[in-house]
């Protein structure tokens, strides 16, 4: 009852303070504002009417439209369908070691490169790896944008001097560069001392054009001996991939008896056109894209998983 009769005397109170306090509204402020009441809070409107979106309206959108745009890439460059989506990379990284069979004498006790075709992991995905450099299609690079598709390059200077910047926009859209030798020789038909010149030299042009030296090189036709290990190692190299599949714009080889490719396999191709091939990188693409996307892998990135 008591807290009614207050209510009463407050309403009452503020009935008479409103026409008095008209013409002083600043004055009175501290006044009127106990005869509010409670006040409701609610968020402002967007502008123009706009509906606000949860975070996960946004996100779906967003997916929805990468999704159609990939859809327009792939169409685009004739492709059958989307390529998959990696996996992220794994928080922990597999262990790479050298390939049985492929190992030399006193590998493990020097802790020399490893020289592997594959990538340790139970996700379906391949890596896709291109060597030498002589093909500088600005169409490749677009096309390999457009569609998200990593890719590990290996350089020799010998092909790519004429025109550093083509692989520095490379670089750029996120491709990593890596040794393969200033002029592409038969390593093992080298002595020490050569094979080092050919692997530390590309390392300083790499430097000096790119920005880093790699901890990552191949040996040209995957070939090498003892001596190309040591010398990699002294060249600051970790790991010495070769590969497991070849593709070429008009046909696939394979390494294993089987035919078939495997979780975690390298697969080369090279930097070449109409002059090397019966066909473009664009059309070496289309094909590795297609089988890979047909079998049910995705293109993951090699460096992610070293």
């Amino acid at each position: 009852m008591r807290a009614v009769l207050q209510n009463d005397k407050k309403r009452a109170l503020c009935g008479r303070l409103v026409p008095v306090c008209g013409a002083a509204a600043l004055a009175c402020a501290p006044l009127l504002s106990g005869c509010a009441g409670p006040v409701e809070t609610r968020p402002a409107p967007a502008p123009g009417g706009a509906r606000i979106l949860s975070p996960q309206s946004v996100e779906r959108a967003r997916r929805a439209a990468e999704h159609a745009r990939l859809v327009a890439a792939a169409k685009r460059w004739g492709l059958e369908q989307v390529p998959l989506t990696p996996p992220a990379p794994p928080e922990r990284k597999p262990e790479i070691t050298a390939r049985a069979g492929f190992e030399v004498s006193h590998q493990e006790e020097w802790g020399l490169p490893p020289v592997f075709t594959t990538i340790p992991t139970r996700q379906k995905i391949v890596f896709l790896t291109i060597d030498d450099g002589s093909e500088k299609d600005p169409k490749f690079l677009r096309m390999m944008r457009d569609l998200k598709i990593p890719y590990t390059a290996f350089l020799s200077d010998y092909l790519v001097k004429d025109d550093y910047g083509y692989f520095r926009t490379m670089q750029s859209y996120g491709h990593t560069l890596n040794n393969h030798t200033l002029h592409h020789p038969y390593l093992p038909g080298l002595s020490y001392e050569e094979q080092k010149d050919e692997i530390c030299g590309m390392q300083d042009i790499m430097k000096k054009q790119f920005g880093k030296r790699p901890t990552v090189f191949r040996p040209p036709y995957g070939n090498y001996n003892q001596d190309t290990l040591r010398a990699a190692k002294a060249c600051g190299i970790k790991y010495a991939p070769i590969w497991n599949e070849e593709v070429y714009v008009d046909h696939w080889e394979y390494r294993e008896d089987d035919q078939k490719m495997r979780r975690g396999d390298i697969v080369l191709t090279h930097f070449r056109g109409r002059s090397d091939w019966n066909g473009t990188m664009i059309d070496d693409m289309r094909r590795f894209l297609n089988k890979v996307t047909r079998e049910g892998y995705a293109v993951a990135r090699l460096e992610d998983y070293l």
